[in-house]
């Protein structure tokens, strides 16, 4: 029986160790040069694994072992900002800049897309300046037709229809918090937007439950919740829609909201203060969750939407969150300039 055990234990260890070498070359075969991110519904399950461990590589390369890497040395992004952000410019700046590259930051003031010169002609100018254009838009049919006539990467840094930077840093920091993101169940409590779709066209993917909480009126894109429900059967996972949020808090790791009023939406803040009543996240909210929950929010934060209590409590994970930012952008620009492989172990997914 001793000798049957051990060969069990001997079996189970070589086992997962096979995995991890056959996960490891089947990620490190993952190729992203020359590609755009304008969403993450273009991206395989093993594609958006590969940028997570790109990215946690990095950091750990970077911050942690105090290496200088110029991966990105000689090489120029530009930063077309029609939305103003802290987060996503800082990020990408100072990210960019580590890596040895120069970042161009151009304001609505400083390039009038398809005013003052048309998509097509500003796509194909900045392919002769620079490597890759990250842009924040109100519009994701600008990003498209940039994409369309750019002969470089064009990244999507917020559209009214993706946000999917901001995914991957939510990804990132589940998966050092919790270890491991198969499994994990995160619930939406909020606005039906940007944020809330990028988690659509990804959860999935990466084996985590998704519920979702939107007051009525408020849902997400209707024929992004027809993929999302589609790579959910694909994948084995649950996506359960409601208008509860208690419902959806309940027996769930992860608690994420966002702004109820987003850039441009100032003239219906009365409207939609009321229309979300009851979906400010508290430790009531939390209570229906599993032992081990914890929050997110992508930033910045207003009161109606998560009160202080949780906030600024140990289960919040904002800060690791908002810094995440960094290094996963950092990750994605150099799967999408470079054949860069990363030196540590796989991240368990």
């Amino acid at each position: 029986h001793y000798r049957n055990v051990n060969h069990s234990i001997n079996v189970f260890v070589w086992t997962n160790y096979s995995q991890q070498i056959l996960g490891t070359a089947c990620l490190g075969s993952v190729n992203l040069k020359g590609r755009s991110c304008l969403t993450l519904k273009d991206f395989s399950s093993d594609e958006i694994k590969k940028l997570l461990w790109v990215s946690g590589d990095l950091k750990h390369r970077i911050k942690h072992e105090k290496q200088y890497l110029p991966l990105l040395q000689g090489k120029s992004i530009a930063m077309i900002f029609e939305k103003r952000s802290t987060r996503t410019r800082m990020s990408t700046e100072t990210g960019f800049s580590l890596l040895g590259g120069h970042p161009c930051f151009l304001t609505s003031q400083d390039i009038h897309l398809g005013v003052n010169e048309s998509c097509t002609d500003t796509a194909r100018v900045l392919s002769g300046f620079c490597d890759v254009v990250l842009a924040r838009v109100y519009k994701h049919s600008t990003l498209e037709e940039l994409d369309r006539e750019a002969s470089i990467p064009i990244i999507n840094g917020l559209s009214d229809l993706y946000h999917p930077i901001q995914i991957l840093a939510d990804f990132l920091t589940l998966q050092e918090h919790y270890g491991s993101l198969n499994g994990l169940t995160v619930s939406w409590i909020g606005d039906g937007n940007n944020v809330l779709h990028s988690f659509m066209m990804t959860a999935a993917k990466l084996g985590v439950h998704l519920k979702v909480a939107t007051p009525k009126g408020y849902e997400p894109d209707k024929g992004v919740t027809e993929e999302a429900h589609r790579l959910a059967k694909q994948h084995g996972t649950q996506l359960i829609l409601t208008s509860d949020p208690m419902e959806a808090a309940r027996d769930s790791n992860v608690l994420v909201t966002d702004t109820w009023v987003s850039m441009g939406q100032e003239e219906e803040k009365k409207k939609r203060l009321k229309d979300f009543h009851g979906y400010q996240i508290s430790m009531q909210t939390g209570s229906v969750a599993k032992s081990d929950w914890t929050f997110l929010h992508c930033l910045p934060r207003k009161m109606e939407e998560v009160d202080d209590q949780v906030f600024y409590s140990s289960r919040s994970l904002v800060f690791s969150e908002a810094e995440n930012r960094k290094w996963t952008i950092m990750g994605l620009i150099v799967s999408l300039l470079t054949d860069y492989t990363p030196q540590i172990p796989m991240l368990k997914f």
